[in-house]
């Protein structure tokens, strides 16, 4: 028997729901941003050496034992301290937002007190890749280092990649390459607590 036009109307509009359903329980394809974040996930907890490789305007206070801990990993925040010999201070925190990532460097007093200059970084304006993501500064960092008589550092450029087992810090601008690699193919021991770390800085 032939449908009559209101069952096939019903049949169209039943396929039509199913469809949508469909749809809106499909997951978007994650961006080269998602992935970049989720290829910490293996190092998260742990503790990796770290050297400086390359910088062209050398100072003794990078010429110590440097150790990168990936210490907290949440669904969109991941916080890094750097430890530089016994300086606690620095932590690094890649946290994703709406419009891609955002990287700032936290400075921390020994007694927990924020430095005057922090924090400071940028946000992504590019896609990128899964393997690269760069960070121009951003306008709070700008304003931050005039305030502080840094007004060469209103052009920096922070760079975050992997190559293989190892992960690269990069700052730039004219006139400067600042290049730190992390060796993530053994973790170490794991450093003290970062200073005035209470897992919200």
């Amino acid at each position: 028997m032939t449908p009559q036009p209101a069952s096939r109307a019903l049949r169209f509009a039943l396929a039509g729901t199913a469809i949508t359903a469909l749809s809106a329980c499909q997951v978007p394809e994650p961006t080269p941003q998602d992935q970049f974040f989720a290829a910490f996930e293996p190092y998260c907890g742990k503790s990796y050496a770290a050297e400086v490789v390359a910088d062209n305007q050398p100072s003794e206070a990078w010429q110590q034992e440097l150790v990168v801990h990936i210490r907290d990993c949440e669904a969109n925040t991941i916080r890094m301290p750097l430890h530089v010999g016994e300086d606690r201070s620095r932590t690094w925190v890649l946290t994703r937002t709406e419009k891609g990532l955002d990287f700032q460097h936290i400075h921390l007093h020994e007694d927990g007190t924020p430095d005057a200059v922090s924090p400071y970084g940028g946000h992504t304006i590019a896609s990128g890749d899964a393997q690269m993501q760069a960070f121009p500064v951003d306008d709070a960092s700008k304003a931050l280092f005039v305030e502080n008589g840094l007004e060469v550092s209103t052009t920096n450029t922070w760079i975050l990649s992997f190559d293989g087992d190892v992960m690269y810090y990069e700052l730039t601008r004219p006139g400067r390459e600042f290049v730190v690699a992390v060796d993530l193919s053994q973790p170490i021991a794991e450093p003290p607590a970062a200073w005035g770390y209470d897992g919200k800085e």
